[in-house]
């Protein structure tokens, strides 16, 4: 079990919140979260980048000047690469960037990288805060009681509460959605900020999802072990 503390408005621990390593992968799995970094990184990609080649460009294909016999070095036509205009060598095309991975990969990728997190103690929860009104400044001292000094992800349930709206105000904080969160969002920030009803809600789900992913599991192990049965009594 991992213990992440708890602490107040004024940065004081009020608690700790347990988490389960097995939940979350088990262990920091370096490799697939590169892997899923860049995908997601890859995907946001629009490849749309296109410059004009040799052939594609409105010159003349008249050569400049006779090959010999004028001192100067050969040239050929004004769309060459090297002469001011001209074609771009090695042209770029549009092309898609996109890369794939399998759906249980990109699930274990985004527990994991809140168990980087955890491990690395940059997970920061709070609780008995709310605002009344949208106020950058009391949000701005809650950061600092929490000992945030990089960039930050606040990841909450509703994005329409004045928390969020004194969050949103600050350059190096961002705000999502806790269901939304993702490999590329995590690691992309130093640390994560949420509020610990919400974060234990979140595990909550993670564990039911879990769950029924076992129970399914055992159901299709159950049904291939009846069928073997059933064929081995009718031979």
């Amino acid at each position: 079990m991992i213990e992440i503390t708890v602490h107040d408005a004024s940065g004081k621990p009020t608690g700790k919140v347990e988490v389960d390593e097995q939940l979350l992968g088990g262990e920091v799995r370096h490799a697939l979260l590169k892997q899923a970094y860049v995908r997601y990184h890859a995907n946001r990609r629009l490849g749309t980048a296109k410059t004009k080649s040799r052939s594609e460009t409105s010159y003349s294909t008249k050569k400049l000047y006779k090959q010999k016999g004028t001192g100067n070095a050969r040239r050929g036509d004004r769309g060459a690469n090297i002469l001011r205009g001209g074609g771009r060598a090695m042209a770029k095309r549009p092309r898609s960037f996109r890369q794939d991975m399998p759906r249980q990969m990109r699930r274990l990728a985004n527990r994991n990288a809140l168990l980087a997190k955890a491990v690395d103690n940059e997970i920061k929860l709070f609780e008995g805060v709310s605002f009344d009104k949208p106020s950058t400044k009391q949000f701005k001292a809650l950061a600092d009681a929490l000992g945030i000094d990089r960039t930050c992800l606040f990841a909450t349930e509703d994005a329409r509460t004045p928390t969020v709206a004194s969050a949103r105000n600050l350059d190096d904080i961002d705000v999502t959605q806790i269901d939304r969160l993702n490999v590329f969002d995590v690691l992309n920030h130093r640390y994560l900020i949420a509020d610990r009803a919400e974060f234990e809600a979140y595990l909550g789900r993670l564990e039911d999802k879990a769950s029924h992913r076992k129970v399914a599991d055992v159901s299709a192990d159950d049904i291939t072990q009846a069928a073997e049965a059933a064929s081995q009594q009718g031979a």
